[in-house]
């Protein structure tokens, strides 16, 4: 789970990345992104409507695999940005580990929040060079 330093709290700073925040959208979930430089650390929200899922178990199901990846990806978010990330399609609850990483990571790299090369890429130039 992702620390609560990387929450958000209260619904005024989601109103805010909605109303002046840029857009990345894939086939599963769209990415709403605002620098924040008030901020020391990026904060991340996952929004799941009751549209895509009408059973609550299902949407935390969702809820908590997206915050998990996203807390794989944290170390390589470069500012302090306000990230949220809404979920439009089911299938994210049982599509594998490997495609909802590529999803995320497809996301943070299209909307520039990430840096250049992640771990991921390091070890597996590593593993190729061996």
């Amino acid at each position: 789970m992702i620390d609560r330093k990387h929450r958000f709290h209260g619904y005024g700073s989601l109103r805010h990345v909605y109303s002046h925040g840029e857009q990345v959208r894939s086939l599963y979930l769209t990415l709403k992104y605002n620098p924040n430089p008030r901020r020391s650390s990026f904060r991340v929200a996952v929004v799941v409507s009751r549209k895509v899922d009408k059973s609550a178990v299902a949407r935390n199901r969702i809820r908590r695999r997206l915050y998990e990846s996203i807390r794989l990806h944290q170390a390589d978010i470069i500012e302090p940005y306000d990230l949220v990330f809404t979920v439009f399609s089911p299938q994210l609850e049982t599509s594998s580990v490997e495609e909802l990483q590529e999803v995320v990571n497809k996301l943070l790299q299209d909307s520039g929040v990430l840096a250049q090369a992640t771990p991921r890429d390091h070890d597996m130039i590593a593993v190729k060079e061996k």
